[in-house]
């Protein structure tokens, strides 16, 4: 089974599911992007010389909607549903929780977010 790389997990999480709820994402699909949100928050830190909220807010405003939609299907993959993303604003235990469970393996059967990803043979995401 395929990996998804990089360049194939920006596309789908900017392009074909950029405000996609529903359904399921596979690990890596979820980390790439995430990878690619922290680099573009350090750049746009990097480029503004001091930490101006409102600066960064709007700059990183396009990758807000697609990354709430990844952990959302990131979290449909482990049979959890979207709402639980919101245990990371409990202090100090909730975004490890957050973490852990972003970093679980998803369901190797079909739940009720969809068929497995790796039953239908998708590339890994």
């Amino acid at each position: 089974m395929a990996s998804m790389s990089f360049a194939d997990a920006v596309r789908v999480c900017l392009t074909a599911k950029y405000a996609t709820f529903s359904g399921r994402a596979r690990r890596a699909e979820y980390w790439w992007f995430s990878l690619l949100y922290v680099i573009a928050a350090g750049a746009v830190l990097g480029l503004s010389f001091t930490t101006e909220a409102p600066l960064l807010s709007i700059l990183l405003l396009p990758f807000a909607v697609p990354m709430l939609s990844v952990s959302v299907r990131r979290l449909h993959d482990t049979g959890k549903p979207g709402w639980r993303m919101f245990v990371a604003l409990i202090p100090v235990v909730g975004p490890i929780m957050y973490l852990v469970a972003m970093a679980a393996d998803g369901a190797p059967a079909a739940n009720q977010y969809g068929p497995s990803l790796k039953a239908v043979g998708q590339p890994a995401g």
